[in-house]
């Protein structure tokens, strides 16, 4: 049987109420608090480890750097820069004379071609007939011709035939055998003979003349059909090629579906260098004085040159004048329409003049304990001293003599006294 629930105790005096639970003692109070008391010295000396590292840490050097650079000796001498192009003097747009389909093509871009050699054919059906016609009309005069001959040898004959009867005739008369009627009839009978060798000669000529004009005909028509082929020019490559198999080729037509040129194609050897010149520097610029030519394509080459020409006009929209710079010695690489740089020398430059040596500014170069030297930065971020030899002035950059540099190395400018190998350095920002 379940007993029933003891009655709460009553409260005490003052209204509190009394429980066993509040009679405990909480003994993990006061080591709560003195672990949470702990915190802050932790977290102080946290903070003067790090100041102390911070303090005993080596300090970042603020520097100004520059680029180790593959200068060329022969810029020392550059008197005058300028820009252009390269540029084939002998170029053409190669087109037929005749019109018709393209039918033949027999070369592509890159196509390396002799003068006279065939490059396409168009199509000549409608020639080879109408030469085909004339060829035909001069055997029907040469025919003619061989008759006219064949006539004026039978005129030739009855001619003889008459004047033997005439003397015949004019004998026989002397001696009273014949009558004057005789010889006179004799007489025209001659006449006859002579008027018709005379008309059989005519004959001829006339046969032979026609003979001449159908042979000239031929010659038209052969020309005709020479048209159809498609030439090379000059010796030279196919730089474009203009139409293809099928296109209907008009010379200078601007008829939709029609072309004009069939291939577009340079003489290589005739390349040279178009540079505008400043008018206010054209002065500078002699014909036939030495240049180095640097293309864009080919930078770690240097191309040795001399002026050819100075058109003699000015261009008005630029303030230009153009100079035509012809190569010394022509490379496989050099292609029509590459950008090109040139600098016009005060003096010839050798091999060894356009050889790369290793340069940097003159004023990333100190001495140090009596030794010249460069600080060159490091990926890590720090100073590497470098001791190097210093070679000639190229222009603003020096050049190096024995380098343990490489190009695109990055070097103090005006490296501090207080600056050592080791030492951190900081790039400034420009």
């Amino acid at each position: 049987m379940d007993h029933a629930p003891e009655p709460a105790p009553p409260p005490a005096a003052g209204g509190t109420p009394r429980s066993l639970a509040g009679l405990r003692i909480d003994r993990g109070a006061p080591a709560l608090k003195r672990r949470r008391r702990r915190w802050p010295w932790v977290l102080g000396a946290l903070v003067l480890l790090a100041a102390g590292a911070a303090a005993l840490a080596p300090r970042s050097t603020e520097v100004q750097v520059s680029s180790v650079l593959a200068a060329y000796p022969s810029q020392q001498w550059a008197q005058l820069t300028a820009s252009g192009y390269v540029v084939a003097q002998r170029r053409a747009a190669v087109a037929s004379k005749g019109t018709g389909r393209l039918v033949e093509l027999r070369v592509r871009e890159g196509s390396v071609l002799k003068a006279g050699e065939l490059i396409g054919r168009l199509d000549d059906s409608d020639v080879q007939a109408a030469l085909a016609a004339v060829q035909a009309g001069v055997q029907q005069a040469e025919a003619a011709t061989a008759q006219a001959r064949a006539a004026v040898g039978q005129a030739q004959a009855e001619l003889a035939n008459a004047e033997v009867e005439l003397r015949r005739q004019q004998e026989l008369r002397a001696q009273g055998f014949v009558s004057p009627q005789a010889v006179d009839g004799a007489e025209r009978r001659l006449a006859v003979a002579r008027s018709a060798l005379a008309t059989q000669q005519a004959a001829v000529a006339a046969a032979q003349s026609a003979v001449q004009t159908a042979r000239s005909q031929v010659q038209v028509q052969q020309v005709n059909r020479a048209n159809t082929e498609i030439r090379a020019p000059f010796d030279g490559v196919v730089l474009v090629k203009n139409a293809n198999v099928g296109d209907m080729i008009t010379p200078f037509s601007s008829a939709t579906g029609t072309s004009g040129a069939v291939v577009t194609m340079a003489d290589m050897g005739t390349l040279e260098v178009e540079a505008d010149v400043s008018e206010s520097n054209v002065a500078k610029v002699k014909p036939e004085q030495p240049v180095e030519i640097t293309l864009d394509a080919i930078p770690d080459a240097r191309f040795a040159g001399r002026v050819a020409r100075i058109v003699p006009t000015v261009d008005r929209a630029k303030a230009t004048v153009m100079t035509k710079i012809r190569f010394d010695a022509l490379d496989a690489r050099i292609l029509p329409e590459m950008s090109a740089k040139v600098s016009f020398l005060s003096r010839p430059a050798t091999a060894a003049d356009q050889q790369a040596v290793t340069a940097v500014n003159p004023k990333a170069i100190t001495t140090r304990d009596g030794q010249k030297l460069v600080f060159r930065v490091s990926a890590a971020g720090t100073a590497e001293a470098v001791p190097v030899t210093p070679g000639r002035l190229l222009g603003e950059v020096q050049e190096l003599l024995n380098p343990a540099l490489k190009s695109g190395e990055r070097v103090v400018l005006s490296p501090p006294e207080a600056l050592k190998a080791g030492a951190r350095v900081t790039v400034a920002a420009k």
